[in-house]
């Protein structure tokens, strides 16, 4: 198996000049910088430190997801957030459990033993009700919905006949079509320490309901087929 890093950018340069030297390359086969349009300086970093870089071809992090699948060479993606959200040492655990079997590993926040130090009281209580809601509705044991850290098997996209959109509800699709369809996924814990630097791209009251629309309408698409005969 073959693993790309995907990190999505926008005016991420102060993260990523704290981050990116913790990453060390051999860990995984391919690093990715999707970026949308950022103006701080960003690009020239990652251009002048050896990073592949590729300009995201529309806006949101959906778009930079998509990109993404169609750049990536790894058989494996592994999305990572550049500004201090993500803990790079936690890449090689990550790989090391995709190696025993799995299709996605999660790093939740809310595992026992990890923590989030960035959730505030809404976003905290957000992903605990949709957490349970995909658990009660789809069967799962998840602890962490909403976080954007994990690896999972690029054929998955394929595979579950996820959606297409520019709309950041990808993590949302796969872990809900994950659990339907019988794919092996598990978690593991890893904090999550404050952004460092730009802004926060996450809008409650905007990224809330796009949520709440990616959990309820997989009521209305049942498991496929040919991956309950495997």
């Amino acid at each position: 198996m073959k693993f790309t890093l995907f990190i999505p950018t926008k005016n991420e340069v102060v993260g990523m000049h704290h981050i990116m030297p913790r990453i060390r390359r051999e860990w995984v086969d391919e690093i990715l910088v999707v970026d949308g349009n950022s103006t701080d300086g960003t690009v020239e970093y990652c251009r002048e430190h050896g990073y592949r870089v590729v300009q995201q071809s529309g806006p949101g992090l959906g778009a930079a997801y998509w990109d993404c699948f169609d750049m990536a060479e790894g058989d494996v993606i592994i999305p990572f957030s550049p500004d201090n959200n993500s803990v790079p040492e936690l890449i090689p655990p990550l790989i090391a459990k995709i190696r025993e079997g799995y299709d996605m590993v999660t790093v939740s926040r809310y595992l026992e033993g990890a923590k989030s130090e960035d959730d505030d009281r809404v976003t905290a209580m957000g992903n605990w009700m949709f957490t349970n809601m995909v658990n009660v509705l789809y069967g799962g044991k998840c602890t962490d919905l909403l976080v954007m850290f994990r690896a999972f098997k690029k054929d998955l996209v394929k595979k579950l006949r996820l959606t297409r959109s520019t709309v950041a509800y990808f993590e949302q699709e796969l872990v809900i079509r994950c659990l339907k369809n019988g794919m092996k996924i598990t978690e593991i814990p890893g904090d999550e320490p404050p952004r460092m630097g730009g802004q926060r791209k996450m809008r409650v009251w905007v990224n809330g309901p796009i949520v709440l629309y990616a959990v309820l309408k997989e009521l209305f698409v049942p498991p496929f087929e040919d991956l309950k005969k495997r």
